[in-house]
This record gives structure tokens, C-alpha cells and sequence, in this order.
């Protein structure tokens, strides 16, 4: 089970790419880029590709709608190349306010834009002549659309692999069916190991029976925050605020997906409570009305024992590789932090 982790910008952007070249020495797998709304990940992804030897370097995530799929495929290749294969191609939706509101765009039908991506980067990293039929990226665009001069190329530069991996963070039931289909991976938000089964189940099974049998297994990346030790429970609360974002303020009432998940697991009133408290702008009751119990079962936090059960539970969920927040008031602390999870995993 590959141990990952999410860039963090508290201290900046030169001195976290600092903080993961040392933790790759300490056994970091992969380290995840985030593109909320602030600096874009594909520039960040290719400093880390300099400043990194082995770890993977992934997208956590790109929005589908800012870009076009050949430009998605072509980023992808170009980190790839510059980390000599080392990039996964993680892809999102965002929400309707990020998308509509700084970018502009329409958000609409996500689960066709997904498959189409997808069909289109495979066809460039094979440096096929890329045509495609699909109703949102016909390729070349049709006549009535444009000049009528699109032409059918292929691109130019040689990529180092031909299938670079493509990870889906997708939630809804249609988008984690269509990802257990046809990507790499999958990456779910607030991710509970005992719980996951009777929110995705049906979907993840819908998905693998239709996949390609030449394609490897569905790598399902998940975790939580990691400390290992005695005394350390008070940490958990520490993920208190980043959950009453997502559950209570990303996204508008009866538009939120984060707090879709969360009432999913059994906690309905919570959510709706939650969003409640977040909206009306008292974030940091949101934060407290979080159940402990969610808390507790969702993190690795805490003596030895109790976080060795907590990965047995997420190995047997379907979990294949962790994406974890390293508890440490320190980089040496976080280091310490991951190498004693990497010895009990």
C-alpha cells in the first residue's frame, strides 16, 4: 500500500515542494497538486518534477472544464516527461460556483465530458491522429462551428509513456460507476472504510464488470490524518474545519455533493445541520457539530494498535494506496510521522 499526500500551501509553495523532496526520503509515494482557484497545478507539478527523484507526481485535481481534453493530455505528457513517467493525470469537476463563477463556464454533463477525456489523452499519449465523435469534443470541429479548416493531427513531441494514469475524483453514483470502467484510479472525498461499501458499492461493482480485462485493477486512493502514539487524540480535530467546508460551504443548499456523501454515511440531520451553521456563517460551531464518531473512525490517529486496525479496515474496504495528512509541529516531526506509517503498512 503506496503512502501519498496532499501539497499543502500553509508556508507557501517553495517551501512545501522543499517539505516533499524530504519526505520522499523518508518513503513519500506520491504527492498530490491541488487547483482549487488560487496558482494552477500543472506549473507547480513540473517544479516538483526537479525537485523530486522518485515520487509519483500527481494532479489532485484538474477541473475538466478549463481545459481542453488535448491540453489536459498534453500537460499530463509534459510533466511526465519531465519526471521521467512519474505523473498521474487526476481530473475533477470542481462545483457550478467555481466553474460558473470564476471560470465562466457551463457546468454540464460531467460524466460525458469525463469519458470523452478519456478516450481523447489515450489517443494522444499513443500519438494517434486524434479524431473523436463525441457530442462535447468533436474532433476536428464540424462544419457550422468554426473556419471548417480543424484539421486531424497527432502530437508532436514523443510522450515517455503511452498510458499515463488517469484518476477520477468523482462522488456521484454514475461518475464512480463510469470510473471503476475506464480510469486508473479512483479518488473519493471523506472516504469512511466501513461505510464506503453501502454508498458506492453497487457502483463500483456496475463498473468493474464492464471493464477491460487488458487494464489493471481500480487503484482506490483514501486515508485521513495520520499520527501514531499515545496521546495523540486531540489531533483529530484538527480536520474539523476543512470537513465543515465541504460539508457545510462547498457548494449551495441542496447543491453540495461533500455534504451529499456525509448524509450518505448515516448522519442526515448532522449535514443539514452542519450546512446550516456554515452558511449562516458560524463556521466554527459547523466545525463542532461534527460527529466524533466520524472523526474517529476516519482518521489514523492514535497508538499503534488503533491505527494498524484502522489500515486493516481500509485494506479490506478496497483501498489500495493512502493519501494521508501527516500530523507534526515540525517537518522532522511529519517525517518521523510518516516513516512509522510506512513501517506498519
Amino acid at each position: 500500500m503506496k503512502i501519498g499526500t496532499t501539497l499543502s500551501y500553509a508556508s507557501g509553495f517553495l517551501r512545501a515542494a522543499e517539505e516533499i523532496a524530504q519526505l520522499e526520503k523518508a518513503g513519500l509515494d506520491t504527492v498530490w497538486v491541488p487547483e482549487p482557484y488560487g496558482f494552477d497545478a500543472v506549473s507547480q507539478m513540473g517544479y516538483l518534477a526537479a525537485k523530486t527523484e522518485r515520487v509519483q507526481i500527481a494532479s489532485g485535481v484538474l477541473p475538466i472544464y478549463t481545459r481542453t481534453p488535448s491540453l489536459l493530455a498534453m500537460s499530463a505528457a509534459g510533466v511526465d516527461a519531465l519526471s521521467e513517467g512519474r505523473a498521474i493525470l487526476g481530473l475533477g469537476t470542481s462545483g457550478p460556483q467555481v466553474i460558473e463563477g470564476f471560470h465562466g463556464v457551463p457546468f454540464d454533463a460531467p460524466v460525458t465530458r469525463i469519458r470523452e477525456i478519456i478516450e481523447i489523452c489515450r489517443k494522444v499519449w499513443r500519438r494517434e491522429i486524434v479524431t473523436h465523435e463525441g457530442p462535447k469534443y468533436p474532433l476536428p470541429l464540424p462544419a457550422g462551428r468554426g473556419t471548417g479548416l480543424g484539421k486531424p493531427l497527432k502530437i508532436l513531441t514523443r510522450p515517455v509513456r503511452d498510458d499515463i494514469p488517469i484518476v477520477i475524483a468523482a462522488l456521484a453514483q454514475k461518475s464512480v460507476e463510469q470510473t471503476a470502467a475506464l480510469a486508473d484510479g479512483w479518488l473519493p472525498v471523506f472516504y469512511h472504510p466501513t461505510k464506503a461499501r453501502n454508498c458506492w458499492g453497487e457502483a463500483l461493482d456496475k463498473g468493474k464488470a464492464r471493464r477491460d480485462p487488458s487494464r489493471r485493477p481500480l487503484d482506490v486512493y483514501a486515508g485521513g490524518l495520520v499520527g501514531i502514539g499515545d496521546g495523540l487524540e486531540s489531533y483529530r480535530d484538527h480536520g474539523r474545519p476543512g470537513i465543515a467546508l465541504y460539508v457545510g460551504g462547498m457548494g449551495a443548499r441542496g447543491k453540495n455533493f461533500y455534504n451529499d456523501i456525509f448524509a450518505s454515511y448515516g448522519y442526515r440531520e448532522e449535514a443539514a445541520h452542519i450546512q446550516d451553521l456554515y452558511l449562516s456563517g458560524r463556521k466554527q460551531e459547523a466545525a463542532a457539530a461534527i460527529p466524533s464518531s466520524f472523526i474517529e473512525e476516519t482518521t489514523l490517529v492514535g497508538p499503534e494498535g488503533f491505527v494498524r486496525d484502522r489500515l486493516a479496515e481500509y485494506r479490506e474496504s478496497g483501498v489500495t494506496a493512502l493519501n494521508v495528512s501527516l500530523i507534526g509541529d515540525s517537518l522532522r516531526d511529519r517525517q518521523q510521522t510518516l516513516e512509522r506509517l510506512k513501517n506498519l503498512v
